[in-house]
């Protein structure tokens, strides 16, 4: 899963998923999942709230997998919870200390059943936040970009991400702009008083 959350909250998520499909038994799992039938992959990332771009559902018969590609824009990061597919996951981003955002999403317990074995298993969530970086439980960082990578059994009864930052600014007037200004002001008057002095 990567997501971009603009300054405003909107934003963009793109999820790819894939699984092993070596065996008859594998078919059958594919099929009882439902999680590689497109109509239910939209079904699944669907809301009023969110625009689902792009669904795409193939096989990759050089390694015998078959994957599922989501791409999405958003209003809100919270407005996800609607989906089907985030009910559980608590998605939000509230106000901190200090003109902070916290931004944190639950990722809950994973049943693998059908005889799969969770080693084989691993999720990464990858976030690029909008603003500097204060605090986090992220397994890798560069900038505002953090990623964090389990192996289903690191997850166990749920696992919480987070992440504290300072928001950047909105489209502001340069600083440099206003002392310009105020420079050239200055230079107008004087040579104005100096005129007048004449």
């Amino acid at each position: 899963q990567v997501t971009v959350i603009k300054t405003d909250g909107s934003g963009n998520m793109f999820i790819h998923y894939w699984m092993k499909w070596g065996s008859a038994r594998d078919s059958l799992i594919v099929e009882q999942l439902g999680l590689f039938q497109k109509d239910s992959v939209y079904k699944e990332f669907s809301s009023e709230f969110n625009k689902i771009t792009n669904v795409e559902v193939y096989r990759d018969f050089g390694d015998s997998t078959i994957h599922a590609k989501v791409e999405l824009d958003f209003n809100t990061l919270d407005s996800l919870n609607m989906t089907p597919a985030f009910r559980e996951s608590q998605l939000k981003i509230k106000d901190g200390d200090k003109n902070t955002k916290i931004f944190s999403q639950f990722i809950a317990p994973i049943a693998t059943g059908f005889g799969m074995e969770s080693k084989n298993f691993s999720l990464t969530y990858t976030y690029y936040l909008p603003g500097e970086i204060l605090s986090h439980n992220a397994t890798d960082i560069s900038r505002n970009k953090l990623t964090w990578q389990y192996r289903l059994d690191e997850i166990g009864t749920g696992k919480y991400i987070t992440a504290t930052y300072r928001p950047f600014k909105l489209k502001e007037t340069p600083i440099w702009i206003y002392f310009c200004a105020f420079f050239v002001l200055i230079v107008v008057i004087t040579f104005l008083f100096s005129k007048r002095v004449k």
